[in-house]
């Protein structure tokens, strides 16, 4: 739309997270760099729409507004993700009460080093705020986790471990010497990526919105019938589940500010 400003080289969008390929996203944010005299001329709402209308339809600009100059968007809050659990092979739902113990594991601030692909020069030290089941009408699909940053694959990785628990092929208290004796490497495999959900980004002038859509997921077939050939169609219409959560979440989230027009 040639909106941005200065050389090519410096019209750069920096965006507060990162995803792998697969991964789906509810809210993330990011900053361009704009002339004052195009943001005063444009609404919001000018803007959002003129977006929007020329992006991919499983891309949504949901909102637009002014920061410092020097504001980082990277210097959030906190991220949620969510991960599907129940939409990977041959799972098993286990008991809640030991499923909510073994997430307790993973809250607090410890060198994550052992579920996570560790960049070089990065500080593998992360706090983990929060550790939840995501339930549906009683059912456990998977869990939610909140946490100031994350490392590269650390909520695969943490999800496939959850993953082997509830099959058996993992012990808890193997779990737990991974997280308190990270100089000792052992690697619990990375899960799917297409059943990770980036919940949302929170910044402090930001806050990250509530759930606006109750979605409804089918479970996943069980007993003799639950052939890889069912399996695999179910697991189809549980992706479309999960792109019709986040329709109807943009659809709330992203409202357009309403424009009064004076009348004549």
């Amino acid at each position: 739309m040639k909106w941005l400003t200065g050389p090519e080289e410096d019209q750069l969008l920096v965006l507060s997270s990162r995803t792998d390929a697969g991964v789906h996203v509810r809210i993330n944010g990011g900053i361009v760099d704009l002339e004052r005299s195009l943001w005063e001329a444009l609404s919001p709402r000018k803007m959002i729409r003129a977006v929007d209308d020329r992006l991919d339809r499983n891309i949504a600009f949901l909102t637009v507004e002014k920061v410092e100059h020097d504001y980082n968007p990277r210097m959030a809050l906190h991220r949620t993700y969510r991960y599907r659990l129940e939409a990977m092979e041959f799972w098993e739902e286990p008991d809640h009460e030991a499923f909510s113990r073994w997430l307790k594991h993973f809250v607090g601030t410890y060198d994550a080093r052992n579920f996570a692909r560790l960049e070089e020069g990065k500080n593998p030290v992360r706090t983990i705020l929060e550790v939840n089941p995501w339930m549906d009408d009683g059912r456990l699909m998977g869990f939610e986790i909140k946490g100031e940053a994350f490392l590269w694959n650390q909520v695969r990785r943490v999800a496939n471990a959850l993953f082997r628990l509830s099959l058996g092929d993992l012990q808890e208290d193997e779990v737990v010497k991974a997280i308190k004796d990270p100089m000792t490497p052992v690697d619990f495999g990375v899960a799917p990526p297409e059943w990770l959900v980036l919940w949302g980004v929170a910044w402090d002038i930001a806050p990250l919105p509530e759930d606006h859509h109750v979605a409804a997921f089918t479970p996943p077939p069980t007993g003799r019938t639950a052939e890889r050939t069912r399996k695999g169609r179910w697991q189809q219409a549980a992706q479309h589940e999960i792109k019709a959560m986040l329709y109807n979440e943009w659809a709330e989230i992203g409202t357009l500010p309403v424009v009064y027009h004076r009348s004549q």
